[in-house]
């Protein structure tokens, strides 16, 4: 692995939820409120301007776009004629809505921060919503540390979650009809606070951890096998892609208060040995 990451992209204010598709780099710049993406030389273009915060993004079957709208709390689609509504999920959730992760059939799994963890409010449990295809949402998991970044195996069969409070990586057995089962810790490290994660075809997941600031490499069980140095902004989320899917994307920025002046956040690239894998 060549230790030396360089820049693909900077002039950010905070890059988030990096998804490779259709031979780009889509990300959101969440705090701008913006889904972009970039290609391999570094253009970038504009997908599109929501009016709030946004995070999670993945994909219908059909090809079009979901994106979640962190403030109100709702899953959004882009249709030919623009931005609607796929989800209400305010009723489902307590607090901001945040990252997901969309299956091959269309199902999206989406988090939600819990309380105001920023504001020094008292811990609270969060959900894990499932939408399927056609809108109709549930919670499947109301008992999670700030459900963050996600991934599903290539088989459609486990979904792991990054609990950003919990410090660990927690795994589901996913059902035919996207219920999950068998909740189990897959890795647990002490200060880690996950936040977006991505996996690779040796069943490892690459975790950015804003509290440690480096980006490490995770086993079952919680051995790290590899780590990318830290440098003066956070790791908020790590993506493989590329054509052979061994260009680790890892998105940076400060902390989101010094994050909303000068725009600082970037993307950056890293060759790894082990070419991704799953979803997203």
């Amino acid at each position: 692995m060549d230790n030396d990451p360089a820049v693909l992209i900077d002039g950010l204010v905070f890059p988030e939820a990096p998804r490779w598709h259709d031979g780009r780099l889509w990300f959101a710049d969440m705090l701008a409120g913006r889904v972009m993406n970039v290609d391999l030389e570094g253009r970038v273009e504009t997908v599109l301007q929501a009016p709030g915060w946004v995070s999670g993004l993945g994909w219908l079957p059909d090809g079009r776009l979901l994106v979640v709208s962190m403030q109100d709390r709702r899953l959004l689609r882009l249709d030919p004629g623009g931005l609607v509504e796929a989800a209400n999920l305010e009723p489902l959730t307590s607090f901001i809505c945040n990252d997901m992760v969309v299956d091959e059939s269309g199902r999206a799994y989406v988090g939600e921060v819990g309380f105001d963890i920023h504001g020094g409010a008292p811990f609270k449990p969060a959900a894990l919503v499932l939408v399927q295809a056609d809108g109709q949402a549930r919670v499947v998991d109301a008992d999670l540390a700030c459900p963050n970044g996600a991934v599903i195996t290539p088989d459609g069969r486990t979904l792991i979650v990054a609990e950003s409070v919990g410090d660990r990586l927690t795994a589901f057995n996913i059902a035919a009809d996207g219920s999950l089962a068998g909740k189990r810790v897959w890795a647990a490290i002490e200060g880690l606070g996950p936040d977006g994660i991505c996996l690779d075809a040796e069943g490892a997941v690459w975790v950015a951890s804003p509290m440690k600031g480096e980006v490490v490499r995770v086993l079952e069980g919680g051995e790290v096998t590899s780590r990318v140095a830290a440098t003066s902004l956070m790791p908020l989320a790590v993506m493989l892609g590329g054509h052979d899917r061994r260009t680790l994307f890892i998105c940076r920025a400060p902390r989101p208060d010094v994050a909303m002046g000068a725009p600082q956040g970037r993307i950056e690239t890293l060759q790894v040995d082990v070419p991704g894998a799953g979803w997203p």
